[in-house]
């Protein structure tokens, strides 16, 4: 019986979802047979880092610091696709200088964005 072209595919299926539900399902074992069971109101209670909550959790929260931490790790990634490019500038072909050419106005753009919108100032 000659081999299925989809047999390989789908025995890596199945042990990728096994490697995945095979570690939830031993933690919910162990859960169940040797973690003591006393719930009450300080195990119930919410809390965050082992602290109580206090006030309203429905604050305002300025949202440029995401938007400063977003525009460090594009610039951050950007730095780790030039060193490559950088150190392989000779021998590439004209196709992967375009690329490269077309990543670096997308950044380019990116910062004028950053730059435009005011993200880039510290006041």
């Amino acid at each position: 019986m000659p081999d299925h072209p989809w047999r390989t595919v789908i025995a890596l299926l199945i042990g990728a979802v096994a490697f995945g539900i095979a570690p939830l399902a031993l933690a919910r074992l162990w859960a169940m047979y040797f973690s003591p069971k006393k719930p009450g109101p300080n195990k119930n209670a919410i809390y965050e880092c082992g602290l109580e909550s206090k006030g309203d959790a429905w604050i305002q929260f300025d949202p440029a610091y995401y938007l400063y931490a977003i525009i460090f790790l594009i610039f951050d990634v950007e730095a780790i696709f030039l060193l490559p490019f950088a150190v392989a500038f000779t021998g590439l072909t004209l196709g992967a200088a375009i690329a490269m050419l077309v990543f670096l106005l997308l950044l380019v753009e990116g910062l004028i964005w950053a730059w435009q919108k005011g993200l880039l100032t510290w006041a």
